[in-house]
């Protein structure tokens, strides 16, 4: 056990209670787990204000001055403690609502303080809540002068006294303990001499307690490298021994069915994407090493079509195929649509989800075992026990985010002695650095076009001012023959959001479009299944012009006589959701129409995310702007993976350090796989150390 091992308890300032705190609150339990808690940012402690100079806009403002007075206010909860806090140009409130009992211990009226904290205005009085306060003694002043960290924090350590000034004071406890000795090297001296890195100590120090900003620049840069390295370092890894380890079934030919299909059936001219990723993919299924591919593409890119012709590969070589999808909506129309693609050639397509029981369930699962079903697609019925395959070689899943890694694992064991081929489709674009991190140990193949003819989606801003002229818009384009979507973003009166809701939404496109003339369909989310399929499938069918919807249609319905969608309320919606209910229209040959209606008031995020869609219906470029504004843990799928549980690298903004990261530790693994020369020998033990903890979050496995 080395130094920074230490449980925290025995660290100078934090003893057996606070070592409790932060170990439940933050997860801190070693002194190296108190190294790694960087700072979230920065506190310009080198100047000081004047009060007389204080405004409401004045923002956070360090002072020196005398405390006069201190008093407390109310009983009980709302007990609270103020202060008069003056300089030699003026004097300003202070005021705590909470730790009031352990403050009156600790303050003293008539002292010299150095305070900090944000400028309050209340009904024109200036204050400042909940400071920060230290006696002015000559070491506090020197200390004063420098960036100072600032801590993630909860309430909880606020309250009972482990504030920011006492996490400051314990990190300068630790650095007083351990030396450069504690924190060896895991980089190649080649490294961090052509990146111009500070050794790894002098970075860690930096980070915490940074001379200026160029020095905590430097520092910054060499810990999200050293972060960002080691990720994929070990995702790469994963990916090399997979498949140096994992067999996979060989399929040797392209045969009667996929030139059949492709010379006969196919009913269009497939894009130069669609042909370069069947070609990746042929590649895998042709090399005796399991495939485990991940397939993008954005709304309408044609995925399902190679994931047929895949399908196709595996029947020509005496093997079935699986197609999962998370939605019973979903499946069906994949199974529609491959039904209709296979048409005469002698292929047994069947379905199977929780809805299909019984006697046809029995038969089903029969033929399945026998090998007379080709292809079966469903839902994650398909993972269940009783399901057997003859011989399974190739398993595709559609929106892979939405199911759990123990449910995908599932898969693997539906075939021997080699595990199916794996083909992961989403059409939630992924930003190139979220890919290469949640999909680090796949191949990804991206379909970056769309089929021609498509006629691109028209994308306007309305506010409510304009609703008279969209509902206009609405009319001519029925009368042309076409359909509406009308999206909300809630089902019944809120409360807390003034928001126009479906069923008032309803009401009012009722008396705009009343029957018998019209006709309109109503879906969602709290609906029974039977009923969203019948008035989903009344749609689909033509016999109502506009459906009211929740979004409950993001995903899974395909009309292509669509062509209006008009979405409510857009700045409620998140900015890929507002691209997923977009690629609902312009499945047509006709030109499509995506109205965002939003109240005239916007907030500069909801204002951004507007521009973003009315500039751009590329997904990719969408899902990079919803990356930077939202940040990776929030877009859709990615909160279940742990790998973004990041100290200090940010995928909004550290593109181009994970890309160089990736190359360097690609090249190293291709020069010395087994890090056995001596300039590698550090990267070699900070993997063999902590390395271990990072799983192949992506893999079906």
């Amino acid at each position: 056990m080395t130094l920074l091992d230490t449980s925290i308890e025995f660290l100078k300032g934090v003893g057996p209670k606070r070592a409790e705190l932060l170990q439940k609150e933050l997860g801190i339990f070693t002194f190296r787990d108190l190294l790694q808690h960087y700072p979230h940012r920065y506190i310009d402690k080198t100047q000081f204000h004047r009060i007389r100079e204080l405004n409401e806009q004045s923002g956070e403002v360090q002072l020196r001055g005398v405390l006069r007075r201190l008093s407390t206010v109310g009983e009980g909860r709302k007990r609270r403690l103020t202060g008069r806090f003056r300089d030699d140009s003026g004097v300003i409130d202070l005021v705590w609502f909470s730790g009031v009992h352990w403050l009156e211990k600790q303050l003293e009226v008539g002292k010299e303080y150095v305070i900090y904290g944000r400028v309050n205005s209340f009904r024109g009085q200036l204050s400042i809540p909940h400071p920060e306060m230290e006696l002015a003694k000559q070491e506090n002043l020197q200390k004063a002068a420098t960036f100072a960290p600032v801590y993630p924090s909860t309430d909880k350590l606020n309250t009972k006294g482990v504030d920011a000034r006492t996490r400051r004071r314990m990190m300068k406890a630790l650095f007083e303990k351990i030396n450069p000795a504690d924190t060896p090297e895991n980089l190649p001296d080649y490294l961090i001499q052509k990146f111009r890195f500070p050794s790894r100590f002098d970075a860690l120090r930096a980070i915490h307690f940074p001379k200026d900003e160029q020095e905590l620049q430097s520092a910054r840069n060499r810990l999200k490298f050293e972060e960002l390295f080691f990720l994929q370092f070990r995702l790469l890894q994963i990916r090399r021994r997979r498949k140096d380890a994992v067999k996979g079934f060989v399929f040797e030919k392209i045969g009667h069915y996929f030139n059949t299909f492709y010379e006969e059936k196919l009913p269009f001219e497939l894009t130069e994407a669609q042909k370069r990723v069947i070609r990746e993919i042929r590649r895998d299924l042709g090399a005796g090493v399991q495939m485990n591919r991940l397939l993008q593409g954005d709304v309408g890119s044609g995925k399902t079509v190679v994931g047929l012709m895949c399908m196709l590969m595996a029947i020509d070589n005496g093997f079935q195929a699986c197609m999962m999808a998370p939605t019973e909506i979903l499946a069906q129309q994949h199974y529609n649509s491959i039904s209709e693609y296979v048409e005469g050639l002698g292929i047994n397509v069947a379905f199977l989800t929780g809805s299909v029981k019984g006697k046809k369930r029995k038969e089903l699962l029969k033929l399945l075992a026998s090998g007379d079903i080709h292809i079966l697609i469903g839902t994650h019925a398909l993972l269940e026990a009783p399901v057997q395959y003859k011989n399974l070689g190739l398993a595709i899943t559609d929106e892979q985010h939405r199911f759990g890694v123990a449910q995908r694992a599932r898969l693997w064991k539906k075939s021997s002695p080699c595990p199916p081929h794996i083909l992961v489709m989403t059409a939630t674009p992924i930003p190139r650095t979220l890919a290469m991190t949640l999909y680090g140990d796949l191949d990804v193949s991206v379909i970056d076009e769309l089929p021609p003819g498509r006629k691109e989606i028209q994308t306007l801003h309305k506010t409510e001012n304009h609703r008279m002229r969209v509902i206009g818009f609405m009319r001519e384009e029925i009368a042309k023959g076409r359909q509406v979507y009308v999206v909300y973003p809630l089902i019944e009166e809120s409360e807390t959001l003034d928001l126009q809701n479906l069923d008032e939404g309803y009401e009012a496109l009722k008396r705009e479009f009343p029957p018998p003339d019209y006709q309109i369909s109503v879906v969602h989310g709290r609906m029974k299944p039977a009923d969203k399929d019948f008035e989903m499938q009344r749609f689909v069918e033509g016999k109502t012009q506009i459906m009211v919807a929740t979004t409950v249609i993001e995903v899974g319905v395909n009309v292509p006589n669509a062509s209006v969608m008009v979405i409510e309320n857009t700045e409620r919606f998140g900015l890929s959701q507002l691209h997923q209910l977009r690629g609902r229209v312009g499945r047509g040959a006709e030109q499509s129409y995506c109205i965002l209606m939003s109240s005239f008031k916007l907030s500069n995020e909801s204002k951004e995310r507007i521009q973003a869609m009315v500039r751009t219906n590329n997904g990719f470029e969408i899902a990079e702007a919803d990356l930077r504004m939202r940040g990776p843990g929030n877009i859709e799928g990615t909160q279940q993976s742990g790998i973004l549980n990041f100290r200090i690298a940010d995928l909004a903004r550290d593109g181009r350090i994970l890309q160089t990261a990736r190359e360097v530790a690609a090249r190293i693994l291709d020069d010395d796989p087994r890090l056995e020369r001596p300039e590698h020998h550090p990267v070699k033990w900070y993997d063999e150390k902590f390395g271990k903890k990072l799983k192949g979050w992506s893999r079906i496995s």
